[in-house]
């Protein structure tokens, strides 16, 4: 057994390493690139018109970008594959939402953890909810092989010792879940923040219960002599909860997908078969004009008056974009009613927004703080940002905005701002609503290519300097 450990280790090492003189680390900065193992998946590595996305390839790009190298990432064929092409060496680390757990811990080590999960079993609304492990002995459960939750599901046989599962290869968490969805299988085991994502396009798929107590997910890397670039992770990670950035990762992916319940959902998709293909046409030609994202504004759009044109409101907001008479007459807008006016005038007014704000808030933040602008005027929007500001957070994120934003509403703290006092309340909600139906437009024109590729085993470089 001590000759096989030693073959390993040295079998990892000259993978890994090419000069025993220098560390891991110095060998990644002098060749320059960063090699990294993920997955497709909503929550890893997916391709969109809009470029790559998923929560671990902006963290992966921005571990790069903190090394000073590039970035080239290894697709996984399947789930199963990625610890042991860790071990094997074939890349610096793996970055593929890996939940810690003592098995894995035997093979790989782990960087510090940077999100918790649990693991949910997970039933289609309409069947009879399960309560327990008992209530799912004679339905169909299926899982992905080689995941912590076919891990899990061997530890609960030990008290379950009937409980039985399929493992699959080749299908992926997201694809076992549209499984349930389509009532092919009963159930599944889904990460919580898989689930969650799932959740925003598909609200029939709910948690019965969780199988396992919270996991955290981290990075896993070789073991080696060398601990410079477990070491740097640590550096990084460290640096990324310090400066709220790793919060502001989690909230741009997670932070919106609750808010929408069942029948709000299922209302917007039918909306958006029966109702946007009459003025889609419309959005896209103001979009174009003003340099937006047609999405955005449709999203804006249904988010004031569900796409109707003469929608009106107690306090006098008129048409589909709801505008109120003074800034219609300020944008040249003559009847707020007209749907191509009133689309116009909504794109003019959010770019005439966008342009006030100092040109150092970046995006996605800068369009999150314009639609709270759009929604509870310009100057309360300043009056929030300054009291973010006293309390010694960033003025420019909406992840700290939002939370001063309601204090507005607060006699204790509007006498303190100088434009008094607003619905605080409302722009947060506003915008959370907003950021719901542009990811639902975005997933209707793109989840046959974003949510549904074959991965195939490749090496993608990446330049990661645009992070």
């Amino acid at each position: 057994m001590r000759i096989i450990l030693l073959t390993l280790v040295a079998f990892i090492l000259s993978a890994c390493t090419e000069d025993p003189s220098t560390t891991l680390l110095e060998q990644i900065q002098k060749k320059g690139e960063l090699i990294v193992i993920s997955k497709i998946g909503p929550t890893t590595y997916y391709k969109t018109p809009e470029g790559i996305q998923g929560l671990e390839y902006e963290l992966s790009s921005r571990f790069a970008k903190h090394l000073g190298v590039r970035l080239k990432i290894l697709l996984a064929e399947n789930n199963e594959d990625i610890i042991p092409m860790v071990v094997r060496g074939k890349a610096h680390l793996a970055a593929a939402g890996l939940a810690i757990t003592e098995n894995r811990k035997k093979l790989v080590r782990f960087s510090p953890s940077y999100q918790t999960i649990d693991q949910k079993l997970v039933y289609r609304l309409g069947s009879k909810r399960p309560q327990s492990l008992e209530d799912i002995m004679d339905g169909h459960l299926e899982v992905t092989r080689g995941s912590n939750h076919t891990e899990r599901l061997n530890e609960l046989t030990k008290t379950h010792p009937d409980l039985q599962w399929k493992e699959h290869r080749n299908i992926s968490s997201t694809e076992l879940l549209s499984l349930v969805y389509e009532q092919v299988i009963d159930y599944t085991i889904a990460d919580s923040n898989e689930l969650s994502l799932f959740n925003r396009y598909n609200k029939e798929v709910n948690a019965a219960f969780s199988i396992d107590e919270p996991q955290p997910l981290a990075w896993a890397m070789p073991y080696q002599v060398d601990n410079s670039l477990l070491n740097e992770s640590k550096n990084f990670f460290r640096k990324l909860k310090k400066s709220g950035e790793l919060d502001q990762l989690i909230e741009r992916y997670y932070g919106n997908t609750d808010q929408l319940n069942f029948v709000g959902t299922r209302l917007y998709i039918r909306h958006v078969k029966t109702k946007l293909p009459r003025y889609q046409h419309q959005f896209e030609k103001a979009a174009k004009k003003y340099n937006l994202d047609w999405r955005l504004l449709a999203a804006i759009g249904y988010q004031e008056s569900h796409w109707v044109p003469k929608a009106t409101s107690p306090t006098g907001v008129r048409g589909m974009m709801m505008l109120t008479l003074n800034t219609a007459k300020q944008l040249n807008i003559t009847n707020r009613l007209d749907p191509e006016q009133s689309i116009e005038g909504g794109a003019k007014y959010l770019r005439y927004i966008l342009g006030r704000l100092p040109d150092r808030i970046a995006e996605p933040d800068r369009t999150w703080l314009a639609l709270a602008a759009y929604n509870v005027g310009f100057y309360h929007l300043k009056d929030a940002r300054i009291l973010t500001q006293k309390r010694g957070a960033d003025p420019d994120k909406w992840i700290e905005v939002k939370k001063d934003l309601p204090l507005l509403s607060q006699k204790k703290w509007y006498k303190q701002t100088k434009y008094g006092y607003a619905r605080g309340n409302e722009p947060v909600k506003y915008v959370d609503n907003i950021r719901i139906y542009h990811d639902l437009l975005i997933w209707d024109d793109n989840k046959a290519t974003a949510l549904k590729q074959t991965p195939v085993l490749t090496l993608h470089e990446l330049d990661s300097s645009a992070f």
